[in-house]
């Protein structure tokens, strides 16, 4: 079975394991995180550790991820001192991403020790903007913000960072008719009050960001069939 959930955001790595062991996920199965399993909650560097380690779990670069990277000098040195020191570009980069709740992220990372940090890094960006994956007989676009000036007739690899990760798609829009994109990125509850903790699907695209970041339970979406499975049911 091939597994897809988004948007982790810190959440308890226990209590994403225990929902992983109660779906059934197995060793023979595949999860692809979506990416933004950092920030905002607690455990985002333990999910990434973990994810590190497992050889059928496979993650996509998030935008928060993305401001991670682009805070990786804190990481270079003494963090105290880059920190007190930070000015330009540096410095506009530091207040986005803890203005985005990056704090519980870069309190994990400065506990760490220089080689962990550094796999940590290499990792990051190491992961791909998009996968396309075949289940059965669908095709599924698998991204983390969508498909920013979407043209059916573009290549995926000449999308940017900013429209793959960055993108939120608006509730009118359509991607490809021959192939179901996957993404998280935008909480299901701006597109309506009722999607509060539920997936959002169009007849394009499946939105499976359900408000981690709020404090609401991830989902998992089995690829196979299109099952939905909620930590909380």
């Amino acid at each position: 079975m091939v597994y897809a959930m988004a948007d982790l955001h810190g959440y308890s790595l226990e209590k994403v394991l225990a929902f992983l062991e109660k779906i059934g996920f197995t060793e023979t199965d595949q999860l692809y995180v979506l990416g933004d399993v950092i920030d905002r909650g607690e455990d985002g560097i333990r999910i990434l550790q973990w994810i590190m380690k497992q050889k059928n779990v496979h993650m996509l670069l998030g935008n928060h991820e993305d401001m991670m990277c682009k805070c990786a000098f804190l990481f270079e040195g003494d963090t105290a001192l880059a920190l007190e020191n930070m000015k330009g570009a540096n410095r506009r980069s530091f207040d986005h991403w803890v203005e985005n709740g990056g704090l519980p992220t870069l309190q994990a990372m400065t506990a760490l020790r220089e080689k962990e940090t550094e796999k940590i890094f290499e990792f990051l960006h190491s992961l791909p903007l998009y996968l396309q994956v075949q289940v059965q007989e669908r095709t599924f676009i698998l991204v983390h913000g969508g498909l920013g000036n979407f043209d059916p007739q573009k290549p995926l690899e000449d999308y940017t960072l900013q429209e793959l990760v960055w993108t939120r798609p608006t509730k009118i829009q359509r991607y490809y008719t021959d192939k179901m994109t996957v993404l998280g990125h935008t909480p299901t509850l701006y597109y309506s009050d009722q999607l509060k903790g539920r997936a959002f699907a169009t007849d394009t695209w499946i939105d499976i960001d359900v408000g981690a970041a709020g404090g609401i339970a991830p989902m998992i979406l089995r690829l196979d069939d299109l099952q939905e499975f909620y930590m909380d049911a």
